[in-house]
């Protein structure tokens, strides 16, 4: 692409010994589980030592991976990195189950029980707008933490929640920590808080008129539910912050790599262009950007216009030749002219042609048709190419790496490779 910017130099930030951690972000549907996959696998190949983090309900990393299923812990995959040292483990958040070792792992075992238990805390921890986001902050810091301690990989790859919002991968824990401080959740814990003869000298009539209002619309078994969570949770509620500020300030070192994924579309490289003014606001390190899934074209000296042009101009010579009673001549020249390696199947010269074989006039007829879509793949170009180049504008100074459209699904270790190789193309 002419005036294209520096490329991500994907080789070198898988290579650097320095980077622990690289999460692949972006808008949902870009390519970010295939670019997380696909980056790990390149990386252990290289030797390596990676896991990889993806939060995908299509379960498209496992099948890619070869295995079965991918759950809440790591699983290695067979075969990778064994000439190079490397190795190559997978998972898939499980984010009811990672709330639950949160919960287990910082209470008593009767407190945890009661909490596990607990109606409200099952709903939050299976539904909440935000947990999934959360948990995998809390799961990265998990795997980071496990990492330094054990020795077990030297590389974190997170492919990062299919959010409406790139930004809420980065938001979530605040935002949790909103909710667990609202004034609507304080509202509703007050009884739990304080408890009795407390509870009537520190909250004022109008609080318990407010309180009462909410237990007649949510019901009372809802409200003591909640107010059962927060009273055995609340001494957790320090701990949930203090990682999530633990993780952020990871997300901020120099051995945390950012690449934004976005695909090749106005509204996900405006998503993109968000992602990256955020990181460049909150300090955070940015590889670059990977747009997945531009539109190649085999006849690049073709123009659209030149292709349609041409297809008219054959479409008209059969329509003349079919008038006048017989194939003409001039389609068939003309068709072979336009696509010189596609002559006719078949049989040789002055011989009757094979049963099911093409004749001139077949190739002269579908010649028409593939340079119609030949024009239309050329648009299709040229937008996407368009649409990077406005985003390039926008952010100088700022890597970005193209990725040609795969011309099939990648469902194996081998398209997971196809993959890794345009990545270090760029």
């Amino acid at each position: 692409m002419a005036g294209a910017p520096q490329r991500v130099d994907i080789d070198a930030l898988l290579a650097d010994s320095d980077t622990d951690i690289i999460v692949c972000c972006g808008s949902g549907g870009v390519g970010k589980t295939t670019t997380a996959a696909a980056l790990g696998l390149r990386a252990a190949e290289a030797g390596r030592r990676v896991v990889v983090l993806t939060i995908d309900p299509a379960r498209r990393l496992a099948q890619s991976l070869g295995l079965t299923e991918l759950d809440n812990t790591p699983r290695p995959v067979a075969g990778v990195g064994e000439a190079s040292g490397g190795s190559l483990d997978a998972m898939m958040l499980d984010m009811k189950r990672t709330f639950d070792e949160v919960v287990e792992a910082h209470s008593t075992p009767d407190k945890a029980a009661q909490i596990l238990a607990n109606p409200f805390y099952q709903a939050v921890s299976s539904s909440f707008a935000g947990t999934q986001e959360y948990m995998a902050m809390e799961k990265l810091g998990q795997l980071h933490a496990q990492a330094g301690r054990e020795g077990t990989w030297d590389l974190v790859v997170v492919d990062t929640p299919p959010s409406r919002s790139a930004l809420d991968f980065l938001d979530a824990p605040k935002r949790l920590g909103s909710f667990l401080d609202g004034r609507f959740i304080r509202l509703l814990t007050a009884p739990a808080r304080a408890g009795g003869r407390a509870y009537l000298k520190v909250f004022s009539v109008t609080a318990t008129i407010a309180a009462a209002t909410v237990s007649k619309v949510l019901g009372g078994a809802f409200l003591a539910d909640v107010q059962t969570f927060v009273a055995a949770l609340d001494t957790m509620f320090g701990g949930f912050r203090e990682r999530a500020d633990v993780t952020y300030a990871l997300l901020k070192e120099p051995a945390t790599a950012f690449v934004v994924v976005a695909a090749p579309e106005r509204d996900a490289l405006r998503e993109a262009a968000y992602f990256v003014d955020r990181l460049e606001s909150e300090g955070m390190p940015l590889a670059g950007v990977v747009v997945n899934r531009m539109q190649a074209l085999a006849a690049t000296g073709l123009s659209g216009g030149r292709a349609t042009a041409a297809a008219e101009q054959l479409e008209d010579r059969l329509a003349n030749g079919r008038s006048g009673g017989g194939p003409d001549a001039g389609a068939s020249g003309s068709a072979e002219a336009v696509a010189p390696d596609a002559g006719p199947a078949g049989s040789a010269a002055g011989s009757p042609p094979a049963s099911g074989a093409a004749t001139d006039g077949d190739l002269a007829g579908l010649t028409p048709a593939l340079l119609r879509l030949h024009a239309d793949l050329s648009a299709v170009a040229a937008r996407h190419e368009g649409h990077v180049k406005r985003f390039v504008a926008g952010h100088p100074g700022v890597p970005v790496s193209t990725v040609p459209a795969s011309a099939t699904d990648i469902h194996d270790l081998d398209g997971l490779r196809t993959v890794g190789e345009a990545l270090a193309a760029g």
